[in-house]
């Protein structure tokens, strides 16, 4: 086996297998640990340049994992990794999330989202259906207005770039408050209050840490506008459940997009609500589906792909999850 090979954990279709070897260019060889025996197994993560995984709980087994030490990369193919045991792996690996890897299309979900919840889609669809012809019932521009981005990665980016293109004015919040790509506004968090009282839409897509979870709670909805559209693409333990069920059941002209759930089958094997959000005329809901797939699966593998091509030329990675940022 080459010492530039990349190995990965998990199962792939032949179309998938020809992206990862035209996306590796050359920079190294794609070992299948699924045509592997054991003995063979423990050989090849013990000389791997970069790992790419979807899930290595389920992946490896307890006595592989520390032999993924001497990688350059371990690679998720997922851009959430809160939900998988990270502090299992040796503490010397660098482990990197899939940031981006849907961001085009989350960012049409989310401008989807924003729109039905201010035309009031949802709301004159169901009054159709009560007979009830509301045609001169307000209505909003989002035209105009702020839309403001809590996580200014790449769906935070992709996002600035629609809300721009419809006329609002963005403010991100992100770690170091600063940004390549253009804002009328961005601070780090210390300064989402003033995010959060500017903002008409309120775009929730950080990644869930021990600092972002609960970030989200009964005083920070206090301070944002009677009639803001809140849109959670993220996870939603950012957002705490019972008190957004308490703002939007106290403040009807308020709307909640929901894509992100607190208890989802991916994560947790079932969904489930606390709170019954869907009775709430004011809350639109998804069932976490703004990744899209399809398609766009090959996209977000090639995007995986390209940063272990990155380590395995001895480039630095990008998304790397910093200890502190580990959940499990």
């Amino acid at each position: 086996m080459a010492a530039t090979s990349l190995v990965v954990t998990f199962e792939l279709s032949p179309r998938s297998r020809a992206i990862i070897a035209e996306e590796l260019g050359g920079a190294g060889d794609a070992v299948y640990l699924q045509d592997l025996g054991l003995s063979e197994r423990a050989a090849a993560l013990g000389r791997a340049a970069a790992v790419l995984a979807y899930d290595t709980s389920v992946e490896l087994t307890p006595e592989e994992l520390p032999l993924l030490a001497g990688a350059r990369l371990l690679q998720f193919t997922t851009a959430g990794i809160d939900w998988i045991p990270l502090n299992v792996l040796p503490p010397e690996l660098p482990v990197a999330c899939n940031g981006g890897a849907s961001a085009e299309p989350m960012a049409e979900h989310i401008l989807a989202l924003a729109l039905a919840a201010a035309k009031r889609l949802f709301a004159e669809h169901a009054a159709l259906k009560r007979g009830e012809f509301n045609q001169r019932s307000r209505n909003r521009m989002l035209q105009g207005g702020v839309c403001g981005i809590l996580g200014f990665g790449g769906v935070g980016v992709a996002m600035a770039r629609l809300m721009r293109a419809i006329g609002m004015r963005v403010h991100a919040v992100n770690r170091r408050g600063a940004a390549d790509e253009p804002v009328d506004w961005i601070g780090a968090p210390d300064r989402l209050d003033a995010m959060l009282r500017a903002a008409d839409v309120l775009v929730v897509a950080a990644a869930l840490t021990k600092s972002s979870e609960g970030m989200i709670g009964a005083r920070e909805l206090a301070l944002m506008k009677e009639d803001a559209i809140l849109v959670n693409v993220a996870r939603g333990e950012i957002v705490d459940e019972a008190a957004l069920y308490a703002h939007l059941s106290a403040h009807p002209d308020f709307t909640a997009c929901i894509d992100a759930w607190w208890v989802e089958p991916v994560r947790h094997g079932k969904f489930a609500m606390g709170h019954p959000f869907l009775d709430l005329p004011n809350v639109i809901g998804s069932p976490h589906n703004s990744a899209g797939g399809g398609v766009w699966r090959d996209v977000a593998l090639r995007r995986a792909v390209a940063n272990c091509r990155r380590a395995l030329l001895g480039e630095p990675p990008e998304h790397v999850i910093g200890p502190d940022e580990r959940m499990m």
